[in-house]
């Protein structure tokens, strides 16, 4: 299992939303480069980015403060939020992201996330996040009818790299990862599903790894990892 550290950014600093609230950010580092690189000297070997106010926006909007990052890291990095169009994902997997994902882009457009994924083989996640099983889109900010695996299932074959799923009721709480849920969309579909929102400590980690059913791709730290709630050597060993 593989551990990404996130870096969410909100006006060009390193926040903590809770359950994906704009108006509860807290700020831990206003340098994000400088995070990453304290990511990086704790041994985790990627990183995932998100532009929040670019998914509120519907395109980037913290372009300098990604680039901050990519120009001082070898680690390879994931990026979501705002991303909508081939030209974004063009710009960005040429900037040296390693991985887009597509989250809004996968419920509007699914015919344009699957050309992506087509376009750029390993290079094209879909995030799906969701609120008591349901999708939800615009930086969270809408609720959709669709259950999140029936979206997971949609996207079955197209050559999407990985999934991640963000339980929104628990992100930032530090309530503990929503296991049931990322495990239903892991034995749903074929494609590797990264878990997301509520990861509180290294039991969590060590809850994904040992569910019954298909293995669990990789996990997402936030506010724990902030907090000093997960240890990073820790967890580095839990996941291997």
């Amino acid at each position: 299992m593989k551990l990404y550290p996130a870096i969410d950014l909100k006006d060009g600093v390193c926040v903590r939303l809770l359950r994906g609230e704009m108006t509860s950010a807290t700020s831990f580092n206003d340098d994000p480069a400088n995070q990453a690189m304290r990511f990086a000297a704790m041994g985790f070997e990627a990183l995932h980015v998100v532009d929040l106010n670019g998914a509120f926006a519907g395109h980037s909007v913290n372009q300098n403060a990604v680039s901050s990052i990519l120009d001082i890291i070898q680690a390879p990095v994931q990026l979501g939020g705002g991303i909508r169009d081939m030209e974004g994902v063009e710009r960005w997997l040429g900037a040296g992201i390693a991985r887009v994902i597509l989250g809004t882009a996968a419920v509007r457009n699914p015919a344009f996330v699957k050309e992506a994924a087509k376009a750029f083989p390993d290079k094209v996640a879909v995030g799906i996040d969701a609120r008591e099983g349901l999708v939800a889109v615009q930086g969270w900010a809408e609720t959709t009818d669709m259950h999140a695996v029936e979206l997971a299932k949609a996207f079955e074959g197209c050559g999407v790299a990985a999934i991640i799923v963000t339980d929104i009721a628990r992100d930032g709480l530090k309530t503990g990862v929503n296991v049931a849920l990322t495990g239903e969309l892991a034995d749903a579909v074929s494609i590797p599903i990264i878990a997301s929102g509520g990861l509180k400590n290294v039991d969590d980690i060590t809850a994904l790894k040992n569910r019954a059913g298909k293995p669990i791709a990789g996990a997402i730290l936030g506010r724990a990892l902030y907090d000093g709630d997960i240890d990073p050597a820790a967890a580095l060993l839990a996941a291997r």
